[in-house]
């Protein structure tokens, strides 16, 4: 199981290159209760996270997009094939019980986010139907009244 060092180390590799071609924020890393790092641009966050790492670990990165009203939150995958980017679902690992694992699932799921990054900034109100194509959760930033 990755510790927290490993874990940040190695997506900062991964990131690196891609967050400044990108014109990427980040990292942001916490380890309050998931180990997650963050990068970011204007209203688009990519969230890598490991997830259950008691149980071995599942690493995923997900894209999220801050509108005005709501906040979108969706797994890379299955935004990647509502974008049609990949045409089936299983094409990358998850894994991370070892550092080669984790690794691999890092590196597979992060081929995504250049294809998918502007498809989420060019265009708000594409980037929101294609959330909605992909499944993403929507959480609502209007207070209540």
């Amino acid at each position: 199981m990755p510790m927290p060092k490993v874990f940040f180390t190695e997506v900062r590799e991964a990131f690196t290159e891609l967050a400044e071609r990108l014109g990427l924020e980040g990292p942001v890393e916490t380890d309050t209760v998931l180990l997650h790092s963050a990068y970011t641009r204007g209203a688009v966050e990519y969230e890598v996270y490991l997830d259950a790492p008691w149980e071995g670990g599942c690493l995923h990165i997900g894209a999220a997009l801050r509108t005005p009203d709501i906040w979108f939150t969706v797994g890379i995958e299955e935004l990647a094939i509502a974008a049609g980017v990949v045409d089936k679902r299983g094409t990358v690992s998850y894994s991370a019980r070892n550092l080669k694992q984790m690794k691999k699932s890092l590196v597979g799921q992060r081929a995504f986010v250049e294809p998918l990054h502007p498809l989420l900034c060019d265009d708000p109100e594409s980037a929101v139907r294609l959330l909605r194509r992909a499944g993403a959760r929507e959480w609502s930033l209007r207070p209540e009244e």
